[in-house]
C-alpha cells in the first residue's frame, strides 16, 4: 500500500438509505485499497454492515464540533454528503471549519444540480436549494480544496421511493412532474464518480461536475421503458402537487423535505431538469446506468408478489 493510502478517507452520511451514496462509496474506496473512516449518526445494523466492509465506524453529528474533530483528525480527504435537513448549512460550515483546521487536501461536496441555475439574484422556493447554494458559497470562501458534485435526481429516490407502489399496485407512474423531461442518475454511478475523484483528487480541485443519467426523457418515455422491461403496460399519470405532498406528510415525511420535493416537482414540470452531461463517463470511463437497466435490476420491487 503506497503512502497516499495510509491516511483514511472520511465518508459522511455513510449509513444513509435513500440513494446510499456513502455506503456505496465506502465499498468502492475499500476495493481501491483505501482505508475508510465512516461517520454515522447512530449505531445500528447499517453501522455493523460498514464494519463488515472494512470501514472504521465513527458515531457523531455533522453539526457537533467534537464529533467532527474525532471524525476528521488524521484524514487527508473527505466526502461531505447530508440528507435534506434544515441544519444542512450549519453542518457544512461546521465540517468545513474543522477540515480547514486539520489541513485536508480534498473536500468533495455533494450538492445538487439545481444550484447550477441559481445565483445571488436567482433562487427557488425550496429552503433546501437555498441552503445548498449558500453552502457552496461558504466552501468557496473557505479556501479549502473543494470539488463540487451536482447530480440531478436519483433513480433510487425518483422511481423506487416515490413511484414503486403505483407501478406495483396500479401499473402507473403517478408523480406530479408535468410534461417536463429529466435525466435521473443512479446513486451507484454518483458514488463511482466520487470514488474516482477521491482516489486521485489533485486534477479535480476547484472543479464542478454535473452528473446525470445517459439521456433526458419525458415521464411518458420512462413509462414506456417500464412497460418494455416489466412486460406489462405502465402508464404515466401526472398528479396534482398539493395532494401528493399531503400524502407524503401523512406518511411522516418532515415538512422541510416535503416542501423541497414539492418545489422539485414544480421545477421539473417547468423543464428545469431537462439536461444531460457526460461527466459520469469522463470521471469513471463507464456510461451511467440507464433507466431500463435500473428497472430490470429492481424488477421485483415493481411487480406484485
Amino acid at each position: 500500500m503506497d503512502s497516499q493510502h495510509d491516511a483514511p478517507i472520511l465518508v459522511t452520511g455513510a449509513a444513509g438509505d435513500i440513494g446510499a451514496i456513502g455506503r456505496n462509496l465506502t465499498a468502492l474506496l475499500i476495493a481501491k485499497g483505501h482505508r475508510v473512516r465512516a461517520l454515522v449518526r447512530r449505531e445500528d445494523d447499517r453501522a455493523a454492515f460498514l464494519r463488515q466492509l472494512g470501514a472504521v465506524v465513527v458515531q457523531g453529528d455533522l453539526t457537533d464540533l467534537g464529533s467532527m474533530h474525532r471524525a476528521i483528525e488524521g484524514c487527508k480527504r473527505l466526502y461531505f454528503g447530508m440528507s435534506v435537513s434544515p441544519a444542512y448549512l450549519e453542518a457544512t460550515v461546521n465540517t468545513a471549519a474543522v477540515a480547514r483546521h486539520h489541513g485536508v487536501e480534498a473536500f468533495v461536496n455533494m450538492s445538487q444540480m439545481t444550484v447550477t441555475q441559481m445565483s445571488i439574484t436567482e433562487t427557488t422556493d425550496s429552503p433546501q436549494h437555498k441552503l445548498h447554494w449558500l453552502a457552496e458559497q461558504a466552501l468557496q470562501w473557505s479556501g479549502l480544496p473543494v470539488v463540487t458534485v451536482r447530480p440531478t435526481v436519483f433513480l433510487e429516490g425518483f422511481f423506487r421511493l416515490l413511484a414503486a407502489e403505483g407501478v406495483r399496485e396500479r401499473d402507473e407512474l403517478a408523480v406530479p412532474l408535468g410534461s417536463g423531461r429529466t435525466s435521473p442518475v443512479s446513486a451507484v454511478d454518483v458514488a463511482r464518480a466520487v470514488a474516482a475523484i477521491l482516489d486521485d483528487p489533485a486534477p479535480h480541485i476547484g472543479k464542478i461536475y454535473n452528473l446525470t443519467g445517459p439521456e433526458s426523457a419525458s415521464l411518458e418515455q420512462y413509462a414506456s421503458v417500464f412497460s418494455d422491461v416489466l412486460g406489462r403496460t405502465i402508464r404515466y399519470r401526472d398528479v396534482p402537487v398539493e395532494p401528493w405532498t399531503g400524502k407524503l406528510r401523512e406518511f411522516g415525511v418532515p415538512l422541510h423535505l416535503a416542501s423541497h420535493l414539492a418545489v422539485m416537482a414544480r421545477l421539473h414540470a417547468q423543464g428545469r431538469y431537462d439536461r444531460a452531461t457526460d461527466d459520469v463517463f469522463k470521471l469513471t470511463g463507464q456510461k451511467p446506468m440507464s433507466t431500463g437497466e435500473f428497472v430490470k435490476k429492481h424488477a421485483a420491487e415493481f411487480t406484485r408478489g
